[in-house]
């Protein structure tokens, strides 16, 4: 079967039989945005429009693979349950031959207008990539924009390696961020502007005081936070620093100056966006509260995990707010996540030394805990989930290194090894630590000091084996856990 079929050219029984064959599976997540089927990647076009939130994503729908990419469509009132919507954009159109790829949002006269890059490759395997744009009423009828492609030319001296529309509007005009990679295969950042989100105008490189940094970068977003500019990017190609960058590809945000007039952002600092396993291609939106709240892909390209054998992969993360501080980007789980709270169970005690297995809410794979460890004397302390005698998921706190790190390569279930088993930080570890963590089935997210610091991670524990979760250490120390079994969220 060719991997550039669209859902049109399936039929009932096709899709029912991969529905009941992802269904199968214990580790898909029911509080996280995930496929019904086939492969999730990039979220899209996440956006609040008539008084709901949108989350638009990329979907192959026949299976665990890359193939002609489609935007699936969710939507909630309240960030917690979200519905799945019919297939929001399907690619039958000469100038997206091979996937609808990824793109944003933005209203515009009453309607949501999506902005997407379409996907082209040729007999030679050569590609090419147009700039689209379709639209969605309030009642969810979604129509391709007749003139498409809004952009058809790629600019002298970049690849056909151009995509990924961030589209936003300042003073009465709309702008745009594209992706790009230079014909020296270094990547880049492109901006256009409309008066009318139908004509654009190509206006230059973004230059930045960055050395050269990887080969393309994908994914763009631009918003500002406490008066300062932030530039939130995937760049491919990046090398390995330290305890930096060692992902298939990672993401990184920059704070500082976006003269936009002269094409410059000068970059304060930068940092990893998230230290985890798995995070790429996040993308924001502002809501009615004036919320700047973030999505990303928990996956990774180039690896095979273990629920490829039930013709799914993938999940986003939980929607988190963002705020600046000290030119940190702080991501914390948005407050609407409370509401997903069941069953609570507290749990407390001290440790000499040694390993403590706790006693928590029996067989609970989708929940969160709050976790705050005290101690002056241990070096080396943390609590481990998926804990049996057989596997475990440590997250070890070291003070003599100044680290926090998380393994996965302690599970029976194993993937992705060839990019190494543990990622850890650099941070001041304090007598007081508090931790939030989120788990659901087969993802495990992390947030320490009010979201600084934050592990995004895939795990595919045992299903034939109880897991706990126990805390270790070397010297004294304190704990407090509450424990709360969490619902669903989505089928």
């Amino acid at each position: 079967m060719s991997k550039y079929k669209t859902i049109l050219q399936s039929n009932k029984d096709e899709l029912h039989s991969l529905y009941e064959i992802a269904n199968q599976d214990s580790w898909k997540p029911i509080y996280h945005i995930h496929p019904p089927f086939g492969l999730m990647n990039d979220p899209n076009g996440v956006s609040y429009y008539n008084d709901e939130y949108h989350v638009f994503y990329q979907w192959y729908p026949f299976g665990p693979i890359h193939g002609m990419k489609h935007w699936g469509h969710v939507r909630s009132k309240d960030l917690i349950n979200w519905e799945r919507m019919p297939v929001a954009i399907i690619p039958t159109e000469s100038y997206e031959s091979h996937g609808a790829y990824s793109g944003s949002a933005i209203v515009k006269d009453g309607l949501l207008h999506l902005l997407y890059t379409g996907n082209i490759k040729k007999p030679d395997d050569s590609r090419d990539a147009k700039q689209c744009m379709a639209s969605m009423d309030s009642q969810y009828t979604m129509t391709k924009y007749s003139n498409n492609p809004v952009i058809d030319i790629i600019p002298d001296g970049y690849t056909k390696h151009v995509r990924d529309p961030k589209v936003w509007k300042h003073n009465d005009m709309y702008y745009m961020l594209l992706g790009a990679q230079r014909e020296n295969k270094t990547g880049t950042l492109l901006l256009y502007k409309s008066q009318d989100l139908y004509n654009w105008h190509f206006q230059g490189e973004i230059t930045t005081n960055l050395k050269e940094f990887g080969f393309m970068w994908e994914c763009p977003d631009y918003f500002q936070l406490s008066g300062k500019d932030v530039l939130l990017f995937s760049p491919q190609g990046i090398e390995k620093d330290g305890e930096n960058f060692h992902n298939v590809y990672n993401v990184v945000y920059a704070i500082g100056h976006f003269d936009i007039k002269n094409l410059y952002f000068h970059v304060d600092s930068y940092y990893e966006a998230d230290k985890g396993f798995d995070f790429y291609a996040p993308q924001t939106l502002e809501d009615s509260t004036s919320r700047r709240l973030l999505f990303a892909w928990a996956g990774s390209s180039e690896i095979t995990y273990p629920s490829d054998d039930y013709m799914w992969a993938h999940c986003l993360t939980l929607p988190r707010e963002l705020t600046l501080e000290d030119n940190i980007l702080k991501q914390k789980p948005v407050s609407e996540l409370t509401k997903l709270r069941t069953t609570k169970k507290d749990i407390s005690g001290d440790i000499t030394a040694g390993l403590n297995v706790l006693s928590t809410l029996d067989d609970e794979d989708s929940y969160e805990l709050i976790v705050t460890l005290k101690t002056e004397d241990a070096k080396r302390f943390g609590l481990s989930l998926f804990h049996n005698e057989e596997e475990c998921f440590p997250i070890t706190f070291n003070r003599e290194q100044g680290t926090i790190s998380i393994d996965r390569g302690n599970f029976y279930h194993q993937f992705g090894g060839e990019y190494g088993f543990e990622r850890c930080k650099k941070i001041d570890i304090q007598d007081t630590i508090e931790l939030q963590i989120f788990v659901d089935k087969s993802i495990v997210e992390i947030f320490l000091y009010d979201g600084s610091t934050v592990f995004t991670s895939r795990v595919f524990p045992r299903k034939d084996m109880k897991h706990h979760i126990a805390i270790f250490s070397d010297a004294k120390l304190n704990f407090t856990i509450t424990q709360y079994k969490l619902k669903r969220g989505i089928v």
